[in-house]
């Protein structure tokens, strides 16, 4: 069975770090193209990055470049995303999801599975 598990979310003052865990089961990351997209209360769920397997090449929304890095242990097949000098504005529950493509958009329509979300709060 497939399965995302998301892990790191909390609440973070202004400027803080926070590191985001996407632990895969019940199948293997070589294969598949991993995605953190997040969704802020009333608005729409939006991606946020995405790493491809055939090369690992990287994809940032322009909200997060510079602060953001997503990066994948295939060893643990484990995909973690690095915020850095967070924002309130960053505030979401930031979910994880694997298309089975080394290499795909980072956008929601071939994202096939999806993880349960973890809360990020950014606040003073």
């Amino acid at each position: 069975q497939v399965q995302l598990v998301e892990s790191g979310g909390g609440l973070v003052q202004p400027g803080g770090s926070l590191r985001l865990s996407c632990a895969a089961s019940g199948f293997t990351l070589d294969y598949y193209t991993i995605g953190w997209f997040r969704q802020a209360p009333g608005k729409e769920r939006e991606a946020v990055s995405c790493i491809s397997s055939s090369d690992g090449r990287t994809y940032y929304a322009d909200s997060v470049k510079g602060r953001f890095a997503i990066s994948r242990n295939y060893a643990q097949d484990t995909v973690y995303l690095q915020m850095n000098n967070l924002k309130p504005e960053d505030t979401a529950v930031y979910y994880c999801a694997a298309v089975e493509a080394v290499q795909a958009m980072c956008v929601m329509d071939p994202f096939g599975s999806w993880g349960q979300g973890t809360q990020v709060t950014v606040s003073s």
